[in-house]
Parts: structure tokens; C-alpha cells; sequence
């Protein structure tokens, strides 16, 4: 069963750090590659960091590079985003979604393009003075 339950959003002001965690049930960190993304009203939703299943393949939004790091702890089932040096424009609700995935995949642009059947709820993360 594909689970994926997001936590760690907030307000922050412009130049901090944030964690988000995206904690998924067992079948999906094995079968799945996981990825956080963004929405903002208006606008489509966007790939903000990526991993493949086995790991072999990452992905970081241009917008993010530098300032983000997508981590995963496979014995606890959790995927983690640490957002530093954040920006108003990184507002928005950050959503974890799950891409089914052989292992032998090693592609990211299912990322890059959102293309996700599985969701969480999402968080919100605000950065405002």
C-alpha cells in the first residue's frame, strides 16, 4: 500500500532553515522513487528534489540547488528535505509524491515534470517577514 505522510512545515523568515519529513509506508520506499514538490495558487505544481528507488539518481530543481538537501533514512521509511537560505519564493505547499519505479531506473525526469500518481496531503511552508 502506498502511503506518504509529509510534517515540518511552518513560518520562517527569509535566510532560515526548515526540515520537512515525508514518512511512507515500507512498500512504497522499496518500490518507489520519492520526490518532494511545490504549488503555488496559480501556477502548476513543480519538482523541487527527487530520489530514485535505489538511490542512484537525484534530482534538484534549478531554483534549489545549493540551498536544499534531500536525504533518506530507509530503516525508518522517512525521505527529508533541509531547506537553508530560504527565500519568499519558496513559499507554497510542499507535497511528497511517489514514483513506481524498477530498480534498475535511474531516471529523474518523472520529477522534473511532477509526473506522480501518489500524493500526500502536503505542508505548508510560508517564509515572510
Amino acid at each position: 500500500q502506498v502511503q506518504l505522510v509529509e510534517s515540518g512545515g511552518g513560518l520562517v523568515q527569509p535566510g532560515g532553515s526548515l526540515r520537512l519529513s515525508c514518512k511512507v509506508s515500507r512498500f512504497t520506499m522499496n518500490y518507489y522513487g520519492i520526490g518532494w514538490f511545490r504549488q503555488v495558487p496559480g501556477k502548476e505544481r513543480e519538482g523541487v528534489a527527487c530520489i530514485t528507488r535505489a538511490g542512484g539518481g537525484l534530482y534538484y530543481g534549478d531554483s534549489v540547488k545549493d540551498r536544499f538537501t534531500l536525504s533518506r533514512d530507509i530503516d525508518k521509511n522517512t525521505v527529508y528535505l533541509q531547506m537553508n537560505s530560504l527565500k519568499p519564493e519558496d513559499t507554497g505547499v510542499y507535497y511528497c509524491g511517489g514514483k513506481r519505479q524498477i530498480l534498475s531506473d535511474s531516471s529523474t525526469t518523472w520529477c522534473a515534470s511532477a509526473e506522480i500518481y501518489d500524493w500526500g496531503q502536503g505542508t505548508q511552508v510560508t517564509v515572510s517577514s
